[in-house]
């Protein structure tokens, strides 16, 4: 049976599947320069199992969500039909466990019989498993495969020894007499190794990446990571320096002249959510609440971009008892259409409220914590971020743990709840936490 949104893999260029490199900013980066196909990473299906399919209305994408609210993978439609999603257990994997496709002999028999099974192109990466990309490419090889099949052949392995400018592709594809070419190291250092026209310089590929890592809310570890392989020998220049020490999508972007553009799609990505949540709740017909007085701001908490020792709750607990202030009282309320959770947090008798829904409790108290730290000025513990009172406070108390402090926190008064919402009790749990 074929299906008629299958994708042809005749005669076309095609960005490898590699580790940490192909996220959606890079994708979609290689598709602007001319590649056909592009493949994601290899991602593990018991992880994607666990995942929860979401449509994120304000990037204008489906995301797969994993438990502890990671994206697993994103895609849009700027990909549609042209992405291929790769599952682990691929590749050289098969070859240590051949019962997975059949028990085969040799290199020729295994295709041949990988071909029966009915699938519609193969990748051969012209090495051996354990060979590395210093050794030589065996176009040979491929060729040999290109010749015994009757599928179209996939030539892969060639960015070391053959592939360093656009026409090398073509050549690289006639040495080996495969149907397409897919790059991976060339395409991950430059991926304007696909235009026809040549390599676009460094710098303007590297800002065109950064605008497609802040536009797709792209993880800046990931965003750093991909920008380093660019650069390569030039990671000891002084912008090498600058991208080295970042330790947010903010200060990459200012490291490559774009601090202007991430405040402005920042912004504007904080509107578009404010205005999504106003109209989710217009639509719920939720009961409206006297909300005089309290400081608003679209923002959410992302754990990665924070310490595991030091989050914005207890920024502001620390804040509080350092100024003899009561301390914080956080109300919780859960939307029953969709689940998702909002909370205000009262520290001196002035309230605070992140515009955002939340997947669950512990999250939209974060996110309340982080409006009140904002507002004043105050750190509230992202990575990188110094805050000298929380370490004092660990040295002159060394056998308090975090779950003490933790527990204290949320034995707290004030977490209550309102009808018409689910009700969470002051020392309870989410039954929805991860989601």
């Amino acid at each position: 049976i074929v299906n008629s949104l299958s994708l042809c893999y005749h005669n076309k260029l095609i960005l490898a599947p590699m580790v940490r490199v192909g996220t959606l900013p890079m994708r979609l980066l290689a598709l602007d320069y001319g590649a056909d196909i592009v493949y994601c990473e290899e991602l593990i299906d018991l992880k994607m199992i666990q995942c929860k399919r979401v449509v994120n209305e304000v990037l204008s994408t489906v995301d797969f969500v994993a438990p502890d609210d990671r994206v697993v993978f994103r895609t849009c439609q700027r990909e549609q039909n042209r992405v291929v999603f790769q599952m682990g257990g691929m590749g050289a994997a098969l070859l240590s466990d051949p019962d997975k496709i059949e028990k085969l002999e040799d290199t020729l028999s295994l295709v041949k019989r990988i071909e029966r099974t009915g699938i519609a192109a193969i990748a051969v990466h012209g090495r051996k498993r354990e060979e590395r990309p210093q050794h030589p490419v065996s176009c040979e090889v491929i060729k040999a495969i290109a010749d015994t099949l009757s599928i179209p052949v996939i030539a892969n392995g060639g960015s070391h020894d053959h592939i360093q400018r656009y026409s090398d592709i073509e050549d690289f594809r006639q040495a080996t007499a495969a149907s397409s070419v897919m790059v991976a190291r060339a395409a991950m250092w430059n991926p304007s190794i696909f235009l026809k026209e040549g390599l676009r310089p460094l710098e303007e590929v590297m800002q065109k990446y950064i605008r497609y890592a802040v536009q797709y809310d792209n993880h800046y570890t990931n965003t750093k990571y991909c920008l380093c392989q660019m650069l390569r020998e030039q990671l000891e220049s002084p912008q090498g320096r600058l991208l080295h020490a970042a330790q947010s999508s903010r200060e990459i972007c200012e490291a490559f002249g774009l601090g202007a553009f991430y405040e402005e799609t920042t912004q504007e990505l904080d509107a578009q959510r404010a205005k999504l949540s106003a109209r989710t709740s217009e639509e719920t017909g939720e009961p409206a609440e006297d909300t005089s007085g309290v400081i608003k701001m679209a923002v959410k908490f992302d754990r990665r971009a924070y310490s595991d020792q030091i989050t914005p709750k207890m920024c502001l607990l620390e804040w509080c008892r350092r100024e003899k202030l009561p301390q914080p009282m956080y109300e919780t309320v859960q939307r029953p259409v969709d689940r998702l959770f909002s909370s205000i947090v009262t520290v001196a008798e002035q309230k605070y409220q992140s515009t955002l829904w939340d997947k669950s409790k512990k999250l939209a108290e974060q996110a309340a914590a982080i409006v009140c730290l904002r507002s004043q000025g105050l750190p509230e513990g992202r990575l990188g971020e110094e805050n000298p009172s929380l370490h004092k406070r660990k040295r002159e108390a060394p056998d308090q743990d975090c779950g003490g402090s933790r527990a204290q926190e949320l034995a707290q008064p004030g977490e209550l709840c309102k009808k018409p919402f689910v009700a969470l009790g002051s020392g309870e749990e989410s039954p929805l936490e991860g989601w």
